[in-house]
């Protein structure tokens, strides 16, 4: 055993969606740091373009697909075009924070469709793409703490983030026997542009806080490392499993 080649990624092909910012961002940046050549998806060709120049002036090889993966047919058939993938990262999502009282149709169809339906429909086209061509590869979806718990004005997102768990453990089964890995990374609170606007709010802040039992909001560079083990070699005998980052949040 080559210890030091188990978190290695070269010679890997990833897609990485919402990779624009926050955590996919990071992910993506990590995993062209581990050799893999990465694929970053998303709406904003600006966003993605630049995450790809600092890359590439790293060393490191990735190029762009712009494409809203909420248009499942588009982005399937985008997906569908090019050489198979190794890993997926599933990590486009939304939140839209409110009493159930609150909560329209449009809130769950913007929730609902991002965080689930988006999901499913890009895992879809990747896996199709692994098993046409005997990858033995690596899916990761994104939840959260909130797939393992509720929490109050949580009632949409938790229900995504339950969603992807239950998806994410039948798909392991299904793609078991042809080597493909299924896992979800499940982050507590994590200081990105999607959740800055809650933090100013400091009795949430505080409300976070006193759940979390290593006393700090989580970083993008704490979904790193989890990122790159559920992708490499680390985890070859891992599937249908959940990494918990959530600062002790789950532990009651």
């Amino acid at each position: 055993m080559n210890v030091g080649t188990l978190f290695r990624l070269d010679g890997k092909r990833a897609l990485v969606t919402g990779a624009g910012r926050g955590i996919g961002r990071a992910i993506a940046m990590a995993y062209a740091e581990s050799g893999a050549s990465v694929t970053l998806c998303a709406r904003s060709a600006d966003e993605i373009g630049a995450v790809a120049e600092e890359i590439a002036a790293a060393g490191g090889r990735a190029d762009v697909l712009v494409q809203d993966v909420l248009d499942i047919e588009v982005a399937g058939a985008a997906i569908s075009s090019l050489p198979p993938f190794d890993i997926l990262v599933n990590n486009a999502g939304t939140n839209r924070p409110k009493s159930l009282t609150d909560v329209t149709p449009a809130d769950y169809d913007a929730v609902m469709g991002l965080n689930v339906r988006s999901a499913i429909f890009v895992a879809k086209a990747v896996s199709e793409r692994m098993l046409d061509a005997g990858v033995r590869g690596s899916i990761v979806n994104m939840s959260s703490q909130m797939g393992h718990v509720g929490a109050a004005n949580r009632t949409l997102y938790c229900a995504s983030k339950w969603a992807i768990e239950g998806f994410t453990k039948s798909l392991a089964i299904e793609l078991g026997p042809h080597g493909i890995r299924v896992n979800t990374i499940c982050p507590t609170f994590i200081e990105t542009p999607m959740t800055a606007p809650y933090f100013r709010d400091e009795a949430f802040k505080a409300e976070v806080l006193e759940k979390i039992k290593l006393g700090r909001i989580g970083r993008v560079e704490d979904v790193v490392g989890a990122a790159i083990y559920l992708a490499s070699d680390a985890s070859s005998l891992m599937t249908g499993s959940a990494v918990m980052l959530d600062g002790g949040w789950t532990a009651e």
